[in-house]
């Protein structure tokens, strides 16, 4: 590890030399948050410039893929890091700075200052809506039934199995079958567009306004898994976003104000406030049951034990909003008497901002 860190530093010298015009450098790598996958992020700066580096393992990070998708989205009018400089043998990144200011934190921060919300949430809905309208849907794999039910199995094989330490019935997990295939179901018959597939305030940063001025917002980072899948994917996880919550009501009417826009820009067409929301519900507990998969999975393989805080709020989110669709009652019925009271013990109790 400290042989490959010695061999990006020296790796980044050399572009950020190129790039300046020096003809030698040194430079020092400041340790960051990785993301949930096996990249890991330093920055450095030189004579008032900064750049991040990014160690992205060839192995394990199609490289390739990732270049390509920031190139999109950006010309789909999506504001994405540059890729200054890449070395896809080595899995070496050079790439723009945006700084370390998260929507999370803006949004944290804004908690009593509603206006200061609503803006930073629309801005955050234009751009999805940008994306949906612009990018061509043919430059991404699909989003199908198998992926969708991938996603889902996380709930069962870590969430339930690995993590809870419960063995499922055969019945058990006949209904557990029958549940994921009505919510593939829903997602399929919807409107497919490019999915950022992982939308949401930890995802969304708010760049230095010197360097970038106000337009430039949001920025989005960690789009790589990006697909052509159902048009609520990603605002459901930006309005019922893991990491911060606000009431109903408000969830509510942000989405009325995407169904607007998206409605006005072409995304979508004859879909009306029932069907829009069932959409939305639907999509949105499909994705709750993916992240109680993927955050047990995170704690145990991966040895990030703080992303359990966050499962607390994802099963709230689930509980709140099954009970309205009577397809998933027996599963709800399941979850609530057999799942829900081991989670409550096995599970830190997490914290919520709400409005």
């Amino acid at each position: 590890m400290v042989s490959r860190k010695a061999d990006l530093t020296a790796w980044a010298q050399n572009q950020i030399a190129d790039l300046l015009g020096i003809s030698k450098i040194e430079i020092t790598l400041q340790d960051l948050s990785g993301d949930a996958g096996f990249r890991h992020y330093y920055r450095t700066e030189l004579s008032g410039t900064s750049f991040i580096v990014v160690d992205s393992p060839a192995e394990t990070e199609d490289n390739e893929a990732f270049v390509r998708i920031t190139d999109t989205f950006r010309q789909a009018g999506m504001i994405t890091p540059q890729v200054l400089r890449v070395d896809y043998q080595r899995g070496f990144m050079l790439q723009e700075d945006f700084g370390d200011r998260l929507y999370l934190q803006a949004l944290q921060a804004s908690c009593n200052a509603p206006d200061e919300i609503d803006r930073l949430y629309k801005l955050a809905i234009d751009a999805l809506v940008t994306l949906q309208k612009n990018a061509d849907v043919h430059e991404f794999s699909a989003f199908d039934r198998e992926l969708l039910h991938e996603e889902m199995a996380l709930f069962q094989s870590w969430f339930c199995e690995k993590y809870l330490e419960l063995t499922l019935s055969k019945s058990e997990s006949e209904l557990i079958a029958e549940s994921f295939h009505f919510l593939e179901d829903q997602a399929l018959n919807q409107r497919q567009v490019v999915v950022h597939r992982d939308y949401h305030s930890r995802n969304l940063m708010i760049p230095d306004s010197e360097r970038y001025g106000d337009d430039h917002i949001p920025a989005v980072i960690d789009f790589q898994d990006a697909v052509t899948g159902p048009y609520t994917y990603d605002l459901v996880s930006l309005l019922r976003d893991c990491y911060i919550s606000w009431p109903l009501s408000y969830v509510r009417n942000l989405g009325l104000y995407y169904r607007r826009c998206a409605e006005r820009e072409g995304v979508i067409s004859d879909i009306d406030e029932a069907e829009f929301f069932r959409n939305f519900d639907l999509m949105g507990l499909q994705r709750n049951l993916k992240v109680m998969g993927i955050f047990a999975r995170l704690s145990i393989r991966d040895n990030k034990p703080q992303y359990l805080a966050d499962i607390p709020q994802t099963i709230r989110y689930f509980t709140e909003v099954a009970p309205q669709y009577p397809e998933l009652a027996t599963f709800l019925d399941w979850f609530t008497q057999k799942i829900l009271p081991m989670a409550i013990h096995a599970l830190p109790s997490g914290e919520l901002c709400e409005r």
